[in-house]
């Protein structure tokens, strides 16, 4: 692992929790489809390769579907056939959809996508300079709901970087609501999730580690969110709020609250994840970029896999590249939640 942890810590694009040693270990010990290819020059060990294998030799990024970065970890300058490289670990294909920069397993074919960052390298105070320079309106509109949801209901507290179950499980349960209110697939239906976010949880280091904040309003729980850090990057992952107070923006006041406090806890950057949501647009004052494709040897296997995936991903790109699809698509969804939500009552 210290390896693996030092060729992490030699390239700022591997400097995301979710290329870490530590998340692959603890998947791996819930899922059986994880492994890890190990990549030599001689004697020395210059790349680690996490990955998922499925049926028909279909390989897939470590908790596939959950994850924000993907990708080889490896030394600098080191020449990679990714071709031959998804062969030797006996796969046919090799699919991603946030893929970080620099891979070998990158093409010039492969889509590129912004993935939103809330960059604090300059501390709290340039962020919310910048903040307020361009999305000026939405900076100020947030402290005066916060003002006025103390106001109404009472003293706000914001405990960062906690460890306890019970505000965990209130943060899945207003989760679980979201996916079922929206029409999305609630993740937290499979129980191997749930488990390794409470694993994350637990799992404490200096180089890693899970990270639960809440905000609370006279000690009522009104918002909060679960991710993942290295020493100096958080993983946006998880955030949620009680749709009680939702007339107050309670997401965006924890937002604020978290980066402030992420500062002060040597984070520098929050990644907030590829993906077009109106909050990452206020809050983001920076992006990174993420690559979504495959890579395939010549197979059968992998002309089945192009049939079944390519042509349904590249019509998923064109919804969400054109503003009035990708709006008409999140109100069908909606409607679909909405109609599930009555049914299953």
């Amino acid at each position: 692992m210290s390896r693996w942890r030092a060729l992490q810590e030699s390239d700022p694009a591997f400097d995301n929790p979710f290329l870490s040693p530590e998340f692959t270990i603890t998947v791996g010990e819930l899922r059986d489809a994880v492994q890890v290819a190990i990549l030599y020059d001689g004697p020395e060990i210059v790349g680690f390769f996490p990955f998922e294998r499925h049926p028909l030799g279909i390989g897939k990024p470590v908790a596939t579907g959950l994850t924000d970065a993907q990708g080889l970890i490896h030394a600098k300058d080191i020449e990679i056939d990714a071709r031959r490289l998804i062969k030797e670990c006996g796969l046919a294909v090799y699919e991603f959809d946030h893929l970080v920069s620099g891979q070998p397993l990158l093409g010039r074919r492969h889509e590129r996508h912004p993935s939103p960052i809330i960059d604090l390298r300059d501390g709290y105070e340039q962020y919310t300079a910048a903040l307020k320079e361009h999305s000026g309106k939405t900076y100020k509109t947030t402290l005066a709901k916060s003002r006025k949801l103390q106001r109404d209901a009472g003293t706000l507290r914001h405990d960062f970087a906690i460890t306890d179950l019970e505000p965990l499980r209130t943060l899945l349960g207003w989760k679980t609501d979201q996916y079922r209110r929206t029409g999305r697939t609630d993740r937290f239906a499979h129980r191997w999730i749930v488990e390794l976010v409470e694993r994350l949880l637990a799992t404490q280091s200096e180089s890693f580690a899970g990270v639960l904040d809440m905000v609370y309003v006279d000690d009522l729980p009104v918002a909060g969110h679960f991710g993942v850090r290295t020493r100096t990057t958080l993983a946006g992952w998880f955030p949620a709020y009680d749709t009680s107070f939702a007339k107050y923006s309670p997401g965006l006041i924890h937002h604020l609250a978290m980066a402030e406090q992420a500062a002060a806890a040597g984070i520098e950057v929050i990644d907030m994840g590829r993906g077009q949501k109106e909050y990452k647009d206020k809050l983001k004052n920076g992006e990174l970029e993420v690559a979504e494709g495959r890579v395939a040897t010549a197979s059968a296997a992998a002309g089945v896999h192009w049939m079944m995936r390519v042509p349904a991903r590249k019509t998923r790109a064109t919804v969400m590249a054109n503003p009035l699809l990708l709006k008409t698509a999140d109100k069908a969804l909606k409607t679909y939640g909405r109609f599930r939500t009555v049914i299953q009552r």
